[in-house]
């Protein structure tokens, strides 16, 4: 395994709470993500908050957990006021049941568990939470620390922004973070009343926020590749508002022994050819590198939740047990030379929004 010295495991831009105190809508959501290699299984888990001004028809939290052979379990929590998270840095949580008083606040993980009977606490180093679902009472509870391997750059330089300097400007909308590439868990999951424990599994982390939604997306990422400790994974593309026009983008990323690939619109060619479901394809080339990607799945998918301008809806599709490929190659006075191949069966793929009548074809 690579090592990292502790000053480059610095935060991400935009690791904080990007709301503004206005009434405009607003959302904002993170994912936490673990992958178990030796049972072939990953817990996803995605919390949100919608129009945390209160009032709103839509105003409220949800935490939602996709965990073994792609099972689903989604709680929400429509108190925005037990709801908080830090600006400066990424610490959030959102109480449900609970004997506390109304006002949240990071608790020690001992308090957290005598106190809390619903609800979730994360940061960039932790992430703790149970909740149980009324309707079928499926459960899951979780209590894991995590150690930062890759943010989101090369490890020698400055945390980068994932959709570049411009995304500093709210004329992006949703903004896209990866907050961290690659980690390390160690804790426990309990899953329907079947515990998991685990140390030193690959984790991994991202965010979006904003006042307007995604039209249509697609994402792929892997952290857990074959005979590959040290390799990371994030691409994905959308139409996205852009003042007042949409436009499509899409962008790869790569960690890989301590150094960061990155295609993305502004130094490279981006290409992609993705079905509405069950095989997502992208090239991309730059002066010095070239990286093919191609995922399938033959699963169904489960469908998600994600906030649109009506509120959470199941308006995306996931599989946390997708196959990828991945062929990365450098290029030099108009040859290329293999710098790594590898693959996975344990890859999330997702498509999610609307207008998929049939393949993506776009660059």
């Amino acid at each position: 395994m690579f090592s990292i010295p502790n000053k480059l495991l610095q935060q991400t831009p935009h690791s904080g709470y990007q709301w503004d105190n206005s009434s405009r809508r607003f959302f904002e959501g993170w994912y936490y993500r673990v992958t178990l290699p030796e049972i072939e299984q990953t817990f996803a888990f995605m919390y949100s908050i919608e129009d945390p001004k209160g009032g709103k028809p839509h105003s409220g939290g949800a935490a939602q957990v996709l965990g073994i052979d792609d099972e689903y379990i989604c709680r929400t929590f429509p108190d925005v006021e037990r709801f908080f998270a830090k600006s400066d840095r990424l610490e959030l949580g959102h109480w449900g049941k609970t004997d506390l008083p109304p006002q949240p606040l990071w608790l020690l993980p001992q308090e957290f568990d005598h106190h809390i009977q619903e609800g979730y606490q994360a940061s960039a180093t932790w992430n703790q939470g149970t909740i149980k679902d009324p309707g079928s009472n499926n459960t899951c509870s979780w209590q894991y620390k995590i150690e930062p391997i890759y943010g989101w750059g090369d490890v020698d330089a400055p945390q980068q922004s994932t959709a570049g300097l411009i995304s500093f400007l709210p004329i992006f909308e949703p903004g896209w973070q990866i907050l961290m590439a690659h980690g390390l868990a160690t804790g426990w999951i309990e899953w329907n009343g079947k515990r998991y424990e685990f140390a030193n599994a690959p984790a991994y982390s991202e965010k979006n926020w904003g006042g307007a939604f995604p039209q249509k997306w697609f994402w792929l990422n892997c952290n857990s590749f074959d005979g590959e400790t040290d390799l990371a994974l994030t691409a994905g593309g959308g139409k996205r508002g852009v003042l007042w026009w949409m436009e499509s983008v899409a962008m790869i990323g790569v960690h890989y022994q301590g150094k960061f690939y990155e295609f993305v619109p502004w130094n490279s060619k981006v290409t992609w050819n993705i079905q509405p479901w069950g095989k997502w394809e992208m090239q991309a080339t730059n002066a010095e590198y070239e990286i093919t990607l191609v995922g399938t799945t033959d699963l169904p998918g489960t469908p998600l939740r994600a906030p649109t301008e009506d509120g959470l809806q199941f308006v995306c599709k996931d599989t946390m047990r997708g196959e990828v490929n991945l062929k990365l190659s450098s290029r030099h006075h108009g040859k290329s030379s293999l710098i790594l191949e590898a693959k996975s069966s344990l890859c999330g793929l997702e498509t999610g929004g609307g207008g998929w009548d049939g393949l993506w074809l776009s660059s």
